[in-house]
């Protein structure tokens, strides 16, 4: 298997409205199901906890790496050895991070979206593999989010 994640979407809306439920934190929270503390900035680090049932102990945390309007908007993120409960820690210092990147284009019928998760050769072998797997997964169902998302709210 890879170290890296990709899926695309093509969202029947125009790029700016794409971009703008990417890169609002609020808008973003919606759909991806989480409670941010303030804006995205470049070099902010953006907190917040997951409303996503059964992972509510869960904090989102991500430093934004990069925001081209309208092309890409990039953060890194910390992935912890458990999110179980009785194992998890939100004290990311240390942890290793993937880079995720949002890449937009325009086409005839709207937006091409493409997520790109890199950098599992950073995650310790013993549990790189889970996390690429529920990443896996995670990426399918975030793209359905934002999918839903910006069809009701163009």
């Amino acid at each position: 298997m890879e170290n890296k994640i990709q899926k695309q979407v093509e969202l029947r809306v125009p790029v700016a409205r794409v971009w703008r439920a990417l890169t609002d934190s609020g808008e973003f929270g919606q759909w991806f199901r989480v409670k941010l503390d303030k804006p995205f900035a470049v070099g902010r680090t953006a907190r917040g906890h997951i409303l996503h049932p059964g992972y509510e102990h869960v904090v989102f945390e991500a430093v934004i790496e990069s925001m081209e309007p309208e092309k890409l908007f990039a953060f890194r993120w910390a992935h912890p050895r458990s999110h179980k409960k009785e194992e998890y820690s939100s004290d990311y210092r240390g942890m290793p991070t993937t880079l995720v990147e949002f890449q937009l284009k325009a086409t005839a019928n709207g937006t091409l979206l493409t997520v790109t998760e890199s950098g599992f050769e950073n995650i310790p072998e013993e549990w790189r593999m889970e996390r690429l797997r529920g990443n896996e997964g995670g990426w399918e169902q975030q793209m359905k989010n934002i999918e839903a998302y910006v069809a009701k709210r163009t």
